[in-house]
C-alpha cells in the first residue's frame, strides 16, 4: 500500500524486452535505502516489485496485463518517473489509500498556468466500466501515483490544480498535452459501491 506521495523522481536505465514482459531497470537513490528484494516500489503509481539491485538501480519484471493496462507500455531509458516505496505503519498518511492498482490511463488534455499554481485536465479513458462514477469534487485521485484532489469531476475529464511542490517534485510539472497518466481511482469508493450493489441484490 502506498499514500501517493512521491518521494523522489527516478530514471529508466534499461528496458529489457522479454516477449510477453519486460523487465525494467530505474536509477535511484531515497527509495533503495531500505529496499530489499521482493519489496515493492511503486512506478508511475504501478506498484513493481523488486527483483533485482544494485547501489544505484533496482529492476523489476513488469507482466503483459501490466503493460496492457498501464503507461509504463512504452517507456524507455531516460525517461523520468515517479517513486515510491511502500508505506509502514510508523508513517504518517498524507495523502490517501493508494494500492498502485491502476484502473485506466487517461490522457493529459491541457495546462492552465496561474501565478501559484497549474490546472491540469485529464481525460478519462473510455473504457466499458468507466471511472467517472467514482470522481467527485474535492474526492481523491491518483495521477501517476501522485495523490491528488479533484477540483472538478466532469462526465469524460477532470481537473486537478498542482502546486509549486507538486509541479517541482513529479513528472505532473512536465506532462505536456496528448501524453498518457496511470490512474488510480478512491478504493473506498469501489468498495462501497460494491457493498451497495450486494445490498440491493440481496434485501434484508
Amino acid at each position: 500500500m502506498f499514500t501517493g506521495i512521491v518521494e523522489e523522481l527516478g530514471t529508466i536505465e534499461a528496458v529489457e524486452e522479454q516477449g510477453d514482459a519486460i523487465r525494467l531497470t530505474v536509477r535511484a537513490a531515497t527509495v533503495l535505502e531500505d529496499a530489499g528484494l521482493g519489496d515493492s516500489i511503486a512506478v508511475n503509481g504501478c506498484c513493481l516489485t523488486v527483483a533485482t539491485r544494485t547501489e544505484t538501480t533496482f529492476t523489476a519484471d513488469v507482466m503483459q496485463e501490466t503493460l496492457d493496462k498501464t503507461s509504463l507500455l512504452g517507456v524507455g531509458p531516460g525517461d523520468v518517473v515517479n517513486l515510491e516505496r511502500a508505506v509502514t505503519a510508523d508513517k504518517r498518511l498524507g495523502g490517501h489509500i493508494v494500492q498502485g492498482h491502476v484502473d485506466g490511463v487517461g490522457e493529459v488534455v491541457a495546462r492552465t498556468p496561474s501565478e501559484h499554481w497549474e490546472v491540469v485536465e485529464i481525460a478519462l479513458p473510455d473504457t466499458p466500466a468507466g471511472l467517472t462514477r467514482y470522481l467527485v469534487d474535492k474526492g481523491s485521485i491518483t495521477v501517476d501515483g501522485v495523490s491528488l484532489t479533484v477540483v472538478e469531476a466532469g462526465e469524460d475529464r477532470f481537473t486537478v490544480s498542482l502546486i509549486p511542490e507538486t509541479l517541482t517534485r513529479t513528472t505532473l510539472g512536465r506532462r505536456a498535452p496528448g501524453e498518457r497518466v496511470n490512474l488510480e481511482v478512491d478504493v473506498l469508493a469501489k468498495h462501497v459501491e460494491r457493498l451497495l450493489d450486494w445490498k440491493e441484490r440481496n434485501p434484508a
